[in-house]
């Protein structure tokens, strides 16, 4: 019997369509799950008569493959993956791979392949976007782990990778152990992002007395061919919006509840951010939204306590509103995927993952969620400059925010002024006011503060004009503190 180039465990919609996605480029694949029934039926159903091998036992699943085994997992994250590699263990061989297709969390990415290297078996930990049409035609996919690994995968995660609109493939190899993993985290968190900005758009829009429909319309033109906002999630939300209530009148996202669940990898990335003292105040607003979106009942009880701003409908020139808000979510997108790059940036070198964001942001323009024409021109800043300190000191972005950025601050204060909170948009505006500070006065104050309540000390600039901190004959920053309880409050420098 033919042996199979590839298996895959784990038969939900993802693993079911990364497999016949498998299949469709010429490729035989092994199937498991490890309910009997899922594999029976997706046997049974869309892989009838092609190329699949089916197993119900373990042990026949890993016999099916082509030495070197090549096993891809599609489960949960936690618990699950590692559930599987410890029943694979025992029956695998030296130089076999794992790879782990699912949403896992970077750090047990890199603790299993550091026990499965002890082990002589290979593990690859492998982002995949697209949800389950891009898992089935064609996906972003994020390997990271031993080069060697992704040698034996590359011509199938290739053929099978979703292409760009030059037919480059949205792959490439990312880095060791957890890299690939926590590309894929950092892609959903600014994707969080990216759906908070849309959505405090679109709210902006509402009350600016335009139905679903209108909206919809709007972000149409918003995805037109040569717009600066073309993109997939663009081009979901005016394609959903115009979806009509199927009994009665109106349109269903009107009465979609207001709740907005998530997995774990906003929170992740969020975590990693704080762990990397990296600013992400985009990507945490979207996350902090998420969360009070659940709390309902309580926002149904102060509704009726505080007293806001209702904005009943907002009145003005509303192509200007529309104009506004354009080029108010094109700057907040700049900002957040810059904060994203940031969080990629200092991972790199914390983790030693040797990333290039270039890189990431070519593979990212196609399959995945957060496809987009803006990503095409982010590839180009990082192919000028790989070393550019931040998104925005590209000459291309940062031409647009000096000319444009009064415009987000305009759409925030139209917000406001209707009632709708937009802690996207705002966290994106400051962070660019924070970035573009050769002096924070707040960070002045604090640092005060600290050192008069604790003695924490504080460093020194030369003075307003001269913003630059005060160092050493060897390059190290002076630290000085007051005597705050001390007659005359004698400063002094600290000195370790």
């Amino acid at each position: 019997m033919d042996k199979a180039d590839i298996g895959v465990i784990g038969m939900e919609v993802m693993g079911k369509n990364l497999a016949l996605n498998m299949e469709s480029r010429g490729y035989t694949v092994a199937v498991f799950n490890r309910t009997e029934s899922k594999t029976r039926d997706f046997v049974a159903g869309p892989a009838k008569d092609k190329k699949f091998i089916p197993s119900y036992e373990l042990q026949n699943f890993v016999t099916s493959l082509k030495s070197p085994r090549k096993i891809m997992l599609m489960v949960k994250e936690g618990a699950p993956v590692d559930g599987f590699i410890e029943k694979l263990l025992p029956l695998l061989d030296r130089g076999d791979l794992i790879i782990d297709g699912g949403n896992s969390f970077f750090k047990d990415t890199i603790r299993r392949n550091a026990e499965l290297t002890e082990k002589g078996i290979l593990f690859i930990g492998t982002g995949v976007s697209g949800g389950e049409e891009g898992a089935l035609k064609g996906p972003a996919i994020m390997p990271g782990g031993q080069p060697e690994a992704y040698k034996l995968v590359e011509k199938i995660l290739m053929d099978i990778s979703a292409r760009a609109a030059d037919g480059k493939p949205c792959v490439a190899y990312m880095g060791p152990n957890g890299a690939g993993h926590f590309v894929k985290t950092t892609h959903n968190g600014i994707e969080y992002g990216d759906m908070q900005l849309i959505g405090e758009c679109a709210w902006v829009l509402k009350k600016s007395g335009m139905d679903a429909k209108e909206i919809a319309d709007i972000m149409e033109r918003w995805n037109g061919k040569s717009d600066i906002l073309r993109s997939y999630l663009i081009e979901i939300t005016a394609d959903s919006m115009r979806e009509k209530v199927k009994s009665g009148e109106g349109y269903t996202v009107d009465i979609v509840a207001d709740i907005t669940r998530m997995k774990g990898t906003g929170t992740w990335t969020v975590q990693s951010a704080l762990e990397l003292l990296v600013p992400i105040p985009t990507i945490v607003s979207a996350v902090f939204s998420r969360e009070m979106s659940q709390d309902k009942d309580l926002r149904l009880q102060m509704s009726k306590m505080l007293k806001v701003p209702t904005g009943e409908k907002l009145t003005g020139n509303r192509q200007e509103i529309i104009d506004i808000a354009h080029d108010a979510l094109y700057i907040a997108k700049i900002s957040s995927y810059a904060q994203g790059l940031a969080l990629l940036q200092a991972a790199s070198k914390e983790y030693k993952f040797d990333l290039k964001l270039g890189e990431i942001a070519r593979i990212w323009r196609g399959g995945c969620i957060i496809r987009a024409q803006f990503l095409d021109e982010i590839t180009k800043a990082y192919e000028e400059n790989p070393d550019l300190p931040n998104l925005m000191a590209s000459p291309k972005f940062s031409a647009f925010v000096n000319t444009n950025l009064w415009k987000l601050a305009r759409f925030i204060e139209i917000a406001h002024k209707a009632g709708v909170p937009a802690l996207g948009m705002a966290s994106s505006c400051d962070y660019i006011l924070q970035i573009a500070s050769p002096v924070m006065f707040s960070a002045q104050v604090s640092a005060f503060q600290r050192d008069y309540f604790g003695a924490h000390g504080y460093f020194k600039i030369g003075g307003e004009k001269h913003p630059e901190i005060i160092r050493n004959s060897e390059g190290k920053m002076r630290e000085f503190h007051i005597d705050w309880m001390e007659k005359g409050r004698p400063e002094k420098e600290i000195t370790k």
